[in-house]
């Protein structure tokens, strides 16, 4: 019976491997998947296929190109002077006042169907009077026996941005573009007065994390940089000139959010049974959430309201031989659902990959497609499983990088309180940046596939070859860097008062903390290797590892200092990696992503004079110098950038990687039949040792059987002969 069985360690149901279904895997459960505040990579697999900011790119072409995803056509752009005047497309910025992007959204998207939209006969919304009682039994939006749906517009882009402005919901982006959309900063004030006025005479309980508040109707507040013109048009107005901020665009913090959607989950008692926008997102994207399982499994299913979109015609030369324009002008998403479980540790993912039950390690991750290569490469005992089963493995340069910040406002490496603490504090900064070999970290853990940065501006975005070699690290040696010698960072930590790294005040031992976030034994090696950098110096380290919520919660409070941390692009443009240090993004202050708080007034305002320009040799010029400034400072060690790979099953089509598009799912097609096929025929149930075992279960049970036999014959008999008459009896 076992014989005929399936394995006993299949993950997925057979049933399920017949479908048009994907099968991949994720490591931490998504703390945010609502659009104000989502912004960490595990989260975008889930919210780039629910949500539609206004713009997407291109899904094949490369260098990537924006396209329009619920508009029309792309955004209308027009200047406007100080005086109110239309300005030609060429005036120069300093002459350009305003930015306006004008919106037309496409006529006809419908929302999921969602209970926030449900009416009853007389028209009134029937979930949005709810009562405790009410929400008993209710866990997910799917408990609501009711749903309802309306079209698209203009206003619910109006309200997502205003809802930017919201002291309820942290959003990383609200600082950054509060200088940037013409009023949005005195509405985040207007927000946070008016909400303070709601709190008045509520107790503490009420207003903490289980308390309720009234509900923030965003649609009540104006703001001068958001002008709905109709129902299906909307004009944006930008400070200035910022020519990125058409990148912004295609980046959900600019989702819709239906007014009836925030409205119903801010009812008392949804919170508390994880109903809101972070559990629970709606969108009018091509996929719903339909079961959110947190540490164990999460599922999306295609949206029925979805009006489905064209796969392209066209990319690069090269992908008409590589089979990804064969769907062309068929219409998204071609999957049916995407069932995703938590996987802690990569030797599980790997297995489940290999066997077929994962069609993608994990979507949104290029670390394991890099790692198979590296494999094949090297001729590992994998390499021939990988090209025997056809295993597709493209990769491509990911425009990102790892980085070790320094936190600015910690007395001992951060920014210091006057001239002598601050040049103190930068000599030890570029102590540890000569002593972090990052060349041997490149060679260890990533096998060569990396590149060692030079500074922010990392490959693939404009500037990245300026500046080839940090002055602070590097010596130039015939035109290529070579890491500075150990001694340097040994005089360097003396004369910033730690020789041998012992405080020279107080003679004791310098100990830095290490914040990180990383399981398993793998990352136990990296943080080793860590460790071995600060040994170099005698410096002691304290390692405080936690999961990724609870080092965000640290980050966002300004509690670390020092750091480990990663940044893929939200769009191909250096501006996106040197905000990573202006000052006004500060995390701690403005909950932005200068996640070290570094501040620097000359950096601040070369970037904002570079942010306004377009690619050229003046925007160049600027970007140099802003390099020169952090190469100097040293509030980061640069770390490295990695090559981003895929890692597809065979039954997989139209797998194409990168870090910088996010809504790949819709593109993604399976032929489940094929994929029932060959999970079947690689993992038979091996059954001759369950044979072997009958065999010798039989063997040892024979002979033990017979003596059984034997001595109940025995008993038999001598039974038997206890109950015949004696010779008395018969007499």
């Amino acid at each position: 019976m076992l014989a005929a069985c399936s394995p006993s360690n299949e993950p997925i149901p057979k049933e399920w491997i017949g479908q048009n279904v994907l099968f991949t895997s994720y490591q931490e459960t998504p703390k945010h998947l609502d659009p104000t505040s989502s912004y960490s990579n595990n989260e975008t697999p889930w919210t780039y296929a629910i949500y539609e900011p206004p713009l997407k790119y291109h899904y094949l072409k490369r260098p990537y190109e924006l396209l329009p995803r619920t508009l029309t056509a792309l955004p209308k752009l027009s200047y406007i002077s100080n005086q109110g005047a239309l300005l030609a497309p060429d005036a120069p910025a300093n002459a350009i006042a305003e930015s306006w992007f004008d919106l037309e959204i496409k006529p006809g998207i419908l929302w999921q169907a969602h209970p926030a939209f449900a009416r009853d006969e007389q028209g009134a919304l029937r979930y949005h009077k709810l009562h405790e009682a009410d929400l008993a039994n209710k866990t997910k939006p799917g408990d609501f026996p009711e749903t309802g749906t309306r079209e698209l517009l203009a206003q619910d882009y109006a309200y997502a941005i205003k809802r930017l402005a919201t002291t309820r919901v942290k959003s990383p982006a609200f600082g950054f573009l509060s200088e940037k959309i013409l009023g949005l900063q005195e509405l985040g004030e207007t927000i946070k007065a008016y909400d303070k006025t709601l709190k008045q005479g509520l107790s503490p309980r009420e207003t903490g994390v289980f308390g309720h508040l009234p509900w923030i109707d965003f649609r009540k507040f104006d703001i001068k940089g958001v002008e709905v013109l109709s129902d299906y048009k909307l004009r944006i107005k930008v400070i200035g000139k910022y020519p990125q901020f058409k990148y912004w665009l295609a980046m959900t913090f600019f989702s819709p959010i239906a007014w009836e959607v925030d409205a119903f989950y801010a009812q008392a008692g949804m919170s508390r049974r994880n109903l809101n926008l972070d559990t629970w997102p709606v969108g009018t994207g091509p996929y719903i959430l339909t079961e959110f399982v947190p540490n164990a499994r999460m599922v999306l299913e295609r949206n029925p309201n979805y009006r489905g979109e064209p796969y392209p015609c066209e990319g690069e030369p090269e992908d008409e031989a590589k089979g990804f324009l064969k769907d062309c002008g068929k219409k998204t998403p071609f999957i049916d659902r995407m069932v995703s479980y938590i996987e802690k540790e990569g030797t599980s993912v790997h297995a489940k990959f290999m066997q077929g039950y994962y069609d993608v390690p994990q979507l949104e991750r290029g670390e394991p497609g890099v790692g198979y290569q590296v494999s094949i490469e090297d001729g590992t005992a994998i390499a021939k499983t990988l090209q025997e089963r056809q295993i597709q493995l493209p990769n491509t340069i990911q425009v990102g990088f790892w980085y070790f910040g320094f936190n600015w406002l910690d007395p001992v490496v951060g920014a210091g309180k006057t001239p002598e603490e601050a040049e103190r504090n930068r000599k030890l900064r570029h102590a540890l940046s000569i002593a972090f070999d990052f060349e041997e970290y490149v060679a260890i853990f990533e096998d060569n596939r990396a590149q060692p940065n030079m500074s922010p501006v990392v490959r693939g975005v404009f500037g990245d070859d300026l500046v080839k070699i940090n002055p602070i690290v590097y010596k130039d040696d015939s035109g290529k860097p070579k890491r500075r010698d150990i001694q340097e960072a040994k005089r360097l930590l003396a004369e910033a008062g730690y020789p041998e790294g012992r405080d020279r005040k107080t003679g004791r031992p310098l100990v830095i903390n290490y914040d990180v976030q990383g399981v398993g034994p793998g990352y136990q090696a990296r943080i080793d290797w860590v460790s071995k950098q600060f040994a170099k110096l005698n410096i002691q380290l304290e390692v405080r590892n936690t999961d990724y919520n609870r080092f965000q919660d640290k980050m966002r409070k300004g509690a670390a200092q020092l750091f480990f941390w990663g940044w893929l692009a939200d769009y191909p443009d250096p501006e996106n990696f040197l905000f990573l240090l202006y000052g006004p993004n500060a995390k701690a202050k403005n909950d932005g992503e200068n996640a070290g708080n570094y501040i620097n007034p000359a950096f601040d305002r070369l970037f904002e004079r570079m942010k306004d320009l377009d690619d050229g040799p003046e925007r160049a010029a600027l970007i140099k110098q802003m390099i020169h400034i952090v190469q100097l400072d040293a509030p980061m060690l640069f770390g490295w950038s990695e090559e981003y790979a895929g890692a597809y099953h065979q039954w997989l089509y139209n797998g194409k990687p990168s870090n910088i598009i996010r809504d790949q799912l819709q593109y993604l097609r399976i032929d489940a039949t094929r994929r029932l096929e060959l999970t079947q025929a690689w993992n038979k149930p091996i059954s001759w040792p369950l044979w072997i075992m009958a065999a010798i279960l039989v063997l040892v049970m024979t002979p033990a059987f017979y003596a059984w036999r034997k001595r109940q014959r025995q008993t038999a008999f001598a039974g038997a002969g206890d109950l015949m008459p004696t010779r008395e009896t018969r007499r």
